[in-house]
């Protein structure tokens, strides 16, 4: 059944007319036109469609559009603020952090989920919050030393 919904994504309030199953990924690529969450398995198990919602991280291939009307969603693009790159997309350029890039941004929105929750986190720590974030490309040592310099960047430390 389609109704109206009020998403705020990145900040801004959007109001839409929308089938309420729908998923939140397909709203976000096909009728925002935000494409950094990508569509990898559809079952929420690869974590490539990861965003954050109320700033926890969410597969939204899985997540049905209806369940976070009004909840505050972000995306990899309104990580960055004024031209600036976030913290965590700063410290992935630098640590090299993907290869083909089909998980990057998937990863950064979980490593952001995870700085809000601990923004102190261990090698372990790290490891196990992202398990479930799969890089086909094999990048998990650089993507462990991008958030451990995310943090250090959060913390105001030199990286």
């Amino acid at each position: 059944m389609r109704r109206q919904l009020e998403l705020v994504v990145n900040g801004e309030a959007r109001r839409l007319e929308l089938e309420d199953q729908r998923s939140l990924l397909s709203v976000l690529r096909d009728d925002l036109g935000l494409y950094g969450a990508k569509y990898g398995c559809g079952e929420g198990h690869c974590g490539a469609c990861t965003v954050l919602v109320d700033g926890v991280p969410r597969r939204s291939c899985t997540t049905q559009v209806g369940t976070v009307a009004g909840k505050e969603i972000t995306t990899v693009e309104g990580l960055e603020h004024d031209g600036k790159l976030h913290p965590v997309q700063q410290a992935f350029l630098e640590e090299e952090a993907f290869q083909c890039g089909y998980c990057t941004c998937g990863m950064i929105m979980g490593a952001c989920g995870l700085l809000r929750r601990n923004p102190r986190p261990t090698a372990a720590q790290i490891r196990t919050f992202l398990d479930g974030h799969l890089c086909r490309c094999g990048t998990y040592q650089r993507i462990v030393a991008a958030v451990q310099r995310a943090s250090r960047l959060l913390q105001g430390a030199q990286p």
